[in-house]
């Protein structure tokens, strides 16, 4: 499982007991955008986590179960579960699924960033789509603009190449990392005080990159 997140550019952990699992979501530091349950756990069985899930959380719940009986699917769904998922199925259509729910949650959770951003040294006017560094105006190209914009909205977020990708160009991800990597490149030439030592945009290896929540 984790190996199938990885590919679709997500982080995941594992539980292997209901109590385990509501411990991870316990958390302060836990910042998950999808639940995958599955119904069959030792202890606590899935409709058991998913109550205690549904009292405090609203994140999306896929469910899992190896029963085709559909009294377990309105079960599921009348106590929060977002979508059901019967076994056996493919890495395929469970991948799909996922990616699905990822997407509406992280769209509808996203919160309204100002249209000014003050960073440090450096202003950006979302509005009027300028930058400002030390008073003086800093030239972006339309999609450097949008790729800082984007990153600053969330600084201290990791993204991971695929989702930078997805949220700033707006296709679907075409495995495209250099062309990214060039736009990282270059935007830090323009707005980093040492671009071989970033300050504000940063590479989280092995992940993708955060904007410095210091900024």
């Amino acid at each position: 499982m984790k190996k199938c997140a990885a590919q679709e550019g997500l982080q995941a952990d594992v539980a292997y007991t209901g109590g385990e699992g509501l411990g991870k979501m316990a958390d302060p530091n836990a910042a998950y955008c999808l639940i995958i349950l599955d119904v069959m756990l030792p202890g606590m069985n899935g409709f058991q986590v998913l109550t205690e899930i549904r009292r405090n959380s609203t994140v999306p719940v896929l469910m899992l179960t190896a029963k085709g009986d559909e009294i377990d699917k309105v079960t599921g769904l009348r106590l929060g579960a977002d979508d059901y998922l019967t076994k056996p199925f493919s890495l395929n259509e469970l991948m799909a699924r996922v990616g699905s729910l990822v997407r509406r949650y992280t769209t509808f959770n996203q919160p309204a960033a100002p249209d000014l951003l003050q960073l440090r040294e450096m202003v950006i006017d979302r509005a009027n789509r300028t930058v400002s560094i030390h008073g003086e105006p800093v030239e972006l190209t339309g999609k450097e603009f949008d790729l800082l914009a984007f990153l600053a909205s969330n600084k201290g977020r990791v993204f991971t190449r695929k989702q930078i990708y997805t949220q700033v160009w707006g296709d679907a991800y075409a495995l495209d990392d250099g062309n990214i990597m060039s736009f990282i490149s270059k935007l830090r030439k323009k707005i980093e005080p040492d671009a071989e030592h970033p300050f504000y945009i940063l590479t989280v290896h092995g992940v993708g990159y955060r904007f410095n929540k210091e900024a």
